[in-house]
């Protein structure tokens, strides 16, 4: 299963609900596909033919992205990695994400580990319980090391970065349209970046569970948003996709958290799955303005 492909059902329920508070100023809209799944931005203010010029540019980008994070691409970095159990010259892209994984592992007392990887592909193959315990042994992030030259696992071991890759994506093609000298922009590369103000005021976001059911709306202007739902896609019949590193499943239903940056609010989304609500308010104080929007127990 690919990196991200677990998180796109998220796609419509959740991040797509997205949409401006009115419809005053001209809005160019763009849709696509990267890792795994739809991915859309809309942009105030620019006539279509203009913003396509700008399209054309965060397509490239993208294209560049899927080459370092995609496991749809079996040359990809993080494909690479995880066949291989070492890869060199790693990309500043990955050691940024890869440094972001130790912050949210570590402030989650060990709840976000992207080394779960071989745990989910065994629980997800109907593994026996001996290919689980095996899996269960490459688990641990004090097991990877990185840095500048080298990126390596242990014996077994691979890497999901499903619960912050989407978001680090989000955050790197809001960063190239500010680049670009625009203001008024929502991303939505599976989590959602809104960036200034929407048609009439700022951005409006839904949150919502599968079925379309909406639990949450928020406004935002410059801010980020990550929604998670553990029971979004079951592997081995039943269980949610999100793992703890012991296997444990989810205790929230649903989890959606806002912060400054994409990237730190998808990690916290994911993490937060997995722990109670008191927890999860510890560690969302270690984030500066980072916030819980919705959370609703899995019991």
């Amino acid at each position: 299963m690919s990196i991200l492909n677990r998180r796109r059902f998220l796609a419509i329920s959740a991040a797509a609900l997205a949409v401006p508070t009115g419809a005053a100023a001209s809005v160019a809209r763009w849709t696509g596909h990267a890792l795994g799944g739809p991915v859309s931005m809309q942009l105030v203010g620019l006539s279509q033919a203009d913003a396509d010029k700008v399209f054309a540019t965060v397509e490239a980008e993208l294209d560049r992205l899927e080459d370092i994070f995609s496991l749809y691409r079996d040359k990809s970095e993080l494909s690479r990695l995880n066949k291989f159990g070492k890869i060199g010259d790693p990309s500043a892209e990955l050691l940024h994400v890869l440094s972001a994984c130790a912050s949210l592992h570590a402030a989650s007392d060990g709840q976000f580990d992207p080394t779960v990887q071989p745990l989910w592909q065994a629980i997800a193959l109907n593994g026996d319980d001996n290919a689980i315990a095996t899996a269960k042994a490459a688990v641990g992030w004090s097991k990877v090391q990185f840095d500048a030259l080298q990126v390596s696992l242990p014996k077994g071991g691979g890497l999901t970065l499903n619960g912050i890759a989407q978001g680090a994506v989000t955050d790197r093609i809001a960063a190239l349209l500010r680049g670009q000298g625009l203001r008024d922009v929502l991303v939505d590369m599976g989590e959602i970046a809104a960036m200034g103000q929407g048609p009439k005021g700022p951005w409006s976001i839904g949150v919502a569970m599968t079925d379309g059911t909406l639990v949450h709306r928020l406004t935002a202007t410059d801010r980020a948003i990550a929604t998670s739902v553990p029971m979004a896609m079951e592997i081995g019949g039943t269980q949610g996709h999100i793992l703890s590193p012991t296997g444990a499943e989810p205790v929230q239903e649903l989890v959606s958290v806002s912060a400054p940056t994409a990237m730190i609010a998808d990690g916290l989304s994911t993490a937060l799955c997995l722990v109670d609500d008191a927890t999860a308010a510890r560690i969302v104080a270690g984030f500066p303005d980072a916030k819980i929007e919705v959370m609703t127990s899995a019991t």
